[in-house]
């Protein structure tokens, strides 16, 4: 006997494994009602009733869920499996394709070029997930799907993974989460992670990507975990001399062990890597290469060489004056460098501005009057807060040199689109034009329905989401009719009414004390929907009387409303009946006739 596949949910199919993790299975599946393949990631089994797990695992699906970005794994559904201990499972898009820890293990290290345009396309879904508050606390190849078509896929949004096998993962009550070899410092030490510490993970990423190894490795995770705090990682092109410098600058930027030195979104950091693939200058310092480190250490070697003057006896009857003279510029070149090393450190330094919040041409102003370079640069933000600096580097109240620029992130809005309202769209190509007018693309699936056109669509009207996003919506094919009522009507009406609605009708017979041929009920109902098919209805009818022993004379005064007699030809009155069609007790039509057999008194039949 073959087993029966199992459901989640009614409607979703289980096939194989597609993979493990620290916590949880993943299996392909297949979406009944749909037709198309997902993913199912369903928590295991010995981390069912485990709180902290179903925790983290719900968690998870509430924050992938609230995504919907291109470069970004859809979730489709969320559930529990009620006939299994109520094991929680995620319905996830199914991408066919490889993760970037199997591009490396079958490909090793990338060319530049394709690395920093796969790490963008990260820094575009980190992005997108940041501005929804939701940070992802373990970037790594692993991570990140490639589809077939190229297409970059980030995975497993808002999730510490628990031990996974051949991972150098570190857990404690919630303080540090994340793979060790990208573990930011802030997450090695175990304090708070904000955006910045996905950024340093990116740059962790783009560096295996461009060298072929993370940028720290160790024998156990917390030798890893000293290396991100404590020590300086190799620039990528040591190890592969096809980075150019500017790739480089970008790597060691990320991978700033001071917050507040790495790119402070990862838009900033996609916008570089763009730059550097566009071979433009990108906003990270760039790194001094050898052969101008080399023409820089010569000129200073040609600037040394003097002649020196040779030295002159003082007269004896000068050297007291001599003496004194010295001590003098002594003590003046002392108060000197005392004033130069304060003007330094501390004369030439000003309070940056508290800026956060004000216009761009305000918070411009106020930045050059306290004698520093303002840089504005564009970034994503809340649509009331377009034209207002979003965040300031350094934070107003710093104390930095004159002349110190000051980099003002400045909201151009969300860079979101309102999906439209597509209900009194009337074709197909009319909603193709809506979406397009508003940059969006369309999935049609067809459902059954009365009249053809515009059901639904998903996300709702109103809703702001990227540019080119899909919206899925529901057109019905008009396949379907609805069930006219006919109750009250005469048998002969209500069948023409459902015939002219391309329905049959079927009747069953009762009495009742309403006029015979009156339709009773109807089954289906008034109003269901429905693709064509038969409608049964009750109908009065009339009960045939018992007439066997009875003369063809007493049968005709029995005989009641809506029932004829049929009598043989040629009967008398007094003729005894001995048979009858239809038989007693039946209900029937009104105006039946009932057809009786009989025989004289003489015992001769007739018929």
């Amino acid at each position: 006997m073959t087993a029966q596949p199992r459901l989640l949910g009614g409607r979703y199919e289980i096939g194989g494994v597609l993979g493990y993790g620290g916590m949880a299975e993943v299996h392909r599946g297949r979406d009944l009602r749909l037709g198309r393949d997902v993913a199912i990631k369903m928590l295991r089994n010995d981390l069912a009733r485990d709180e902290t797990f179903l925790t983290r695992f719900r968690r998870e699906a509430q924050n992938a869920a609230s995504l919907n970005h291109p470069s970004i794994v859809a979730v489709y559904d969320t559930g529990e499996d009620a006939g299994n201990s109520a094991v929680p499972y995620i319905v996830m898009e199914y991408v066919e394709g490889r993760t970037l820890k199997e591009v490396l293990t079958a490909e090793g290290r990338l060319a530049p070029r394709r690395a920093c345009e796969m790490v963008a396309d990260v820094c575009a879904a980190l992005d997108f997930s940041h501005r929804h508050q939701i940070i992802h606390r373990d970037v790594k190849p692993g991570n990140v799907m490639l589809a077939t078509n190229g297409q970059v896929k980030v995975m497993d949004f808002g999730i510490a993974r628990a031990m996974a096998a051949g991972q150098a993962t570190m857990t404690q009550t919630s303080a540090v989460i994340g793979t060790a070899q990208y573990l930011s410092p802030e997450q090695a030490r175990g304090e708070t992670v904000d955006r910045r510490s996905d950024v340093y993970a990116t740059g962790c990423l783009l560096f295996e990507l461009l060298c072929g190894d993370p940028p720290f490795t160790g024998d156990n995770p917390v030798s890893v975990a000293y290396q991100h705090v404590r020590e300086a990682p190799r620039t990528p092109s040591s190890i592969n001399p096809d980075v150019p410098p500017s790739v480089d600058a970008i790597v060691l930027k990320a991978l700033a062990k001071n917050p507040a030195n790495r790119y402070q979104t990862a838009g900033e950091m996609r916008d570089d890597l763009e730059r550097a693939i566009a071979g433009r200058p990108v906003m990270a310092t760039p790194l001094m290469g050898d052969d101008e480190r080399t023409q820089l250490l010569a000129g200073a070697s040609d600037d040394e060489t003097r002649a020196v003057p040779a030295a002159v006896e003082e007269p004896r009857k000068n050297r007291k004056g001599v003496i004194a003279l010295w001590t003098v510029a002594s003590l003046l070149l002392v108060a000197a460098l005392g004033y130069g090393f304060w003007y330094l450190t501390e004369g030439s330094k000003v309070d940056v501005p508290n800026v956060v919040g004000e216009e761009q041409e305000v918070a411009e102003a106020a930045i050059r009057e306290a004698g520093l370079v303002p840089t504005a640069v564009p970034v994503l933000s809340e649509d009331d807060q377009e034209g207002l600096v979003v965040t300031q580097s350094p934070d107003g109240l710093e104390r930095v040199s004159v002349g110190s620029e000051v980099r003002l992130e400045v909201g151009t809005g969300s860079g979101l689109v309102e999906v439209p309202d597509l209900s009194g769209a009337k074709t197909t190509n009319e909603v193709i034009d809506l979406l397009n007018d508003v940059n969006l693309s369309v999935t049609f699936e067809d459902v059954d329905g009365v009249e053809p056109g515009f059901v639904s669509q998903d996300p709702p009207k109103g809703e702001k989401v990227e540019p080119k996003t899909k919206v899925t919506v529901e057109w019905s094919r008009g396949n379907l009719s609805q069930v006219p009522n006919v109750v009250g009507e005469t048998e002969d009406n209500a069948c023409n009414t459902l015939s002219n609605n391309g329905f049959s009708c079927s009747v069953t017979y009762v009495t009742g004390d309403r006029p015979l041929g009156t339709v009773l009920s109807q089954d289906p109902g008034a109003g269901q929907e429905r693709e064509g098919g038969q409608v049964n209805l009750t109908v009065v009818g009339v009960s045939v009387p018992s007439l066997v022993g009875m003369t063809i004379e007493e049968a005709q005064a029995a005989m009641p409303d809506g029932l004829t007699l049929s009598p043989p030809d040629g009967a008398e009155p007094d003729w005894e009946i001995t048979s009858q069609s239809p038989s007693d007790g039946d209900v029937v039509k009104g105006g039946t006739t009932v057809t009786v057999e009989a025989e004289s008194s003489g015992g001769l039949p007739t018929g």
